[in-house]
């Protein structure tokens, strides 16, 4: 009698993630690693992945920029670019990274052993994410800040009688109106000077030292962040240029997030129906806080009668000043503030471990050896991007902050997605990445997706590359211009991650080389890193003449 086909699966489900070790004497069954690897964790339920997906793609920038944007951009006229982009690129390059993380289970560089002169991208949107981490950090201690303070009978940004108060301070409570000669409301000085300290700090060159409140809600949430994250996943035009950069944003396209968390499904999932179900509930979420920030506009405008474009801020200053300010004109505020917070919280945790969660993963992955030691090369990235966050609480921080964030993930994110979509589409061929698509989930994506994949999404991405760089503004904060000796910083920070593309393929090619003018019998010297060719020998005739020449000084000596 023949011997038969076995297959013996060991499965462990702890804290809701399933470890399955594989042993098969005939090659079948796609949950097994293809390249003989141990096989990887998985999601120990649907449900787990797609909360963090929609978790990590749901983020801060749903609650401040996307309003923001609409209304600097003529309101409904920005939702036909957005939309249309939505369509010819960010749905397609979300199903892109989800099939791409779910076919080769690696992370962001792993993923590219598929085509290895493109690994630089890899390193490029790992760069990118932990860029944003040292900063999307610190909002998140912002929040943690202003949640405690809203622990009191009277919120503290709702009159000027405070310490931190300046003389320029109206107290809207009290007046209908606001003059032409007060600039700055109670919760506007709270955030500026009660909380960021900011008018002991003459720019970015005069940080001055970290406040040590600040300090202490940013270690809360890095060693928050850390427990999340230490075992893996089982815990975890201007008009035009500003919609593509918020689809990226929004989507999380380029952060290497979605490779990395699709890289831990299981082989059969249908990526393709959780790419439709994240990105439609991530656009109508933007669209709904869009609803509600211009509801809470429209009554501070009217409230206070003033103009709406006195009213509406961008970034920080709508999260940190406009929706404090109308919290606080509610019946039991302090509680509607608790509330608040405590989302923004949410909001924020979420995002940063799946932008910590990429960067972990991509370097794991890549570097096989980190993996026995997980939790410690964790501990190092968390560790490290506190370090660098320090800046950005300091008196001076909002400085750092405004530099980062507006050169960390700018032109940089539409680059690397431009490479990764050249990579898969033009060097690894959109008919072998349909193959793989159809080997997961049993059919091949529609002819939309590959011209999507093939032509529009590349074009429309080097186009917004080109007008990035064209339409280039420096940042500023109010009226602060930063000098240009930080502009030059900023850039090296944005070429810092672009470069790694260029280089990664340098290396590849010279690698190629090596191979090339090294006899196949030496190949294996190659790949320790040993290339004779470019070695300097010495004749042994030189080394016996230099041998008796030190033995005859000694005999002379």
């Amino acid at each position: 009698m023949g011997p038969k086909e076995v297959e013996l699966i060991l499965v462990k489900e702890q804290n809701g993630v399933q470890f399955t070790s594989t042993t098969l004497v005939t090659p079948a069954a796609p949950q097994t690693s293809r390249s003989g690897e141990e096989e990887r964790e998985t999601w120990g339920k649907k449900i787990d992945f797609l909360l963090s997906v929609i978790g990590f793609a749901v983020d801060l920038a749903n609650v401040w920029r996307f309003p923001y944007l609409c209304y600097k951009n003529g309101g409904g006229a920005f939702l036909v670019p957005y939309l249309f982009f939505m369509l010819i690129a960010g749905m397609p390059l979300f199903y892109m990274e989800l099939a791409l993380g779910q076919y080769n289970r690696e992370g962001a560089a792993g993923v590219w052993k598929i085509c290895p002169i493109f690994k630089g991208v890899g390193f490029t949107v790992i760069l990118i994410s932990l860029y944003v981490g040292f900063y999307y950090n610190v909002i998140i201690s912002w929040a943690l800040f202003y949640l405690f303070s809203s622990f009191t009978w009277e919120l503290p940004w709702v009159h000027c009688n405070n310490t931190w108060n300046s003389p320029n301070c109206s107290d809207w409570a009290d007046n209908n109106t606001v003059s032409d000669i007060y600039t700055a409301t109670p919760a506007q000085e709270y955030f500026e000077r009660g909380v960021l300290h900011i008018q002991d700090s003459n720019g970015i060159d005069d940080l001055g030292r970290p406040r040590w409140q600040l300090t202490a809600c940013l270690a809360v949430v890095i060693v928050l962040l850390y427990f999340c994250l230490w075992k893996g996943v089982k815990t975890s035009g201007k008009v035009w240029i500003e919609a593509a950069t918020q689809i990226c944003f929004s989507l999380g396209v380029g952060f290497g997030v979605l490779i990395a968390f699709s890289s831990y499904n299981k082989f059969s999932n249908n990526c393709y129906r959780d790419a439709i179900i994240t990105s439609s509930i991530n656009s109508l979420t933007s669209f709904f806080s869009g609803f509600v920030v211009f509801s809470f506009l429209g009554y501070m405008s009217h409230k206070h009668n003033v103009a709406l474009d006195k009213v509406a801020r961008d970034g920080a200053g709508l999260v940190f000043v406009i929706y404090p300010e109308a919290i606080a004109t509610l019946p039991g505020s302090s509680v509607w503030a608790v509330i608040f917070f405590i989302m923004l919280l949410t909001l924020g945790i979420d995002s940063a471990m799946g932008g910590m969660e990429s960067v972990i993963t991509g370097l794991i992955d890549e570097f096989k050896f980190l993996h026995k030691h997980r939790e410690l090369f964790t501990l190092f990235i968390v560790v490290s991007t506190f370090l660098i966050s320090l800046f950005c609480v300091t008196s001076g921080g909002m400085y750092v902050f405004t530099l980062l964030d507006h050169f960390a993930a700018g032109t940089s994110i539409l680059f690397g997605v431009l490479i990764e979509a050249i990579g898969i589409a033009w060097f690894y061929g959109v008919d072998r990445f349909s193959d793989d698509i159809k080997e997961m989930i049993g059919h091949r994506p529609g002819r939309y997706w590959r011209l999507c994949w093939k032509f529009v999404s590349p074009c429309f991405l080097l186009f917004m590359v080109v007008v990035s760089f064209a339409t280039f503004n420096p940042p500023n904060y109010g009226s602060y211009m930063f000098p240009p000796w930080a502009n030059m910083l900023g850039w090296c920070l944005a070429m810092s991650s672009m470069t790694m593309v260029p280089l990664y393929a340098i290396y590849k090619l010279c690698t190629l080389l090596a191979y090339a003018i090294t006899p196949e019998t030496e190949h294996h010297l190659v790949d320790n890193g040993e290339v004779r060719q470019f070695t300097v020998s010495v004749p042994l005739f030189l080394v016996s003449q230099y041998t008796l020449y030190i033995t005859s000084l000694q005999g002379i000596i």
